[in-house]
């Protein structure tokens, strides 16, 4: 059973730092995309940062990130090479940046889209608020 676990998420003041963590367990494939989403109350559900994983027993290693232009610069996506964890370090937080923030599983390629509709396997999301 693929699982996905968040965590890191709370409340900061704006200009402050978070870093969000996303266990994986159940899953190994040889190649395939991590992503963070986030959705804030009553707004879509938007892509954030992407990563292309690949597995090459026993480790892990990635190639390739992608961000949404609202966080270029702020925010940094990377994994773990021995182990399938996921993290979003965020830096300079505004407060558009509040929202419940989501870990995500492509079986394939990260896609250009950012279509949550192409991601199979879901965390359960963890909130994150920054305050002005």
């Amino acid at each position: 059973q693929v699982r996905l676990v968040e965590s890191g998420g709370g409340s900061v003041q704006a200009g402050g730092s978070l870093r969000l963590s996303c266990a994986v367990s159940g899953y190994k494939q040889l190649r395939y995309c991590l992503a963070w989403f986030r959705q804030a109350p009553g707004k879509e559900r938007e892509g954030v940062a992407t990563i292309a994983t690949f597995y090459n027993t026993p480790y892990y290693s990635s190639s390739g990130t992608f961000y949404a232009d609202s966080v270029k610069g702020r925010f940094t996506i990377s994994q773990d090479n021995n182990k399938p964890s996921l993290y979003l370090e965020m830096s300079n937080l505004l407060p558009e940046d509040s929202a419940m923030y989501y870990c995500a599983i492509n079986e394939y390629d990260c896609p250009s889209t950012w279509s949550p509709a192409e991601f199979r396997y879901w965390g359960q999301g963890i909130q994150v608020a920054v305050s002005s």
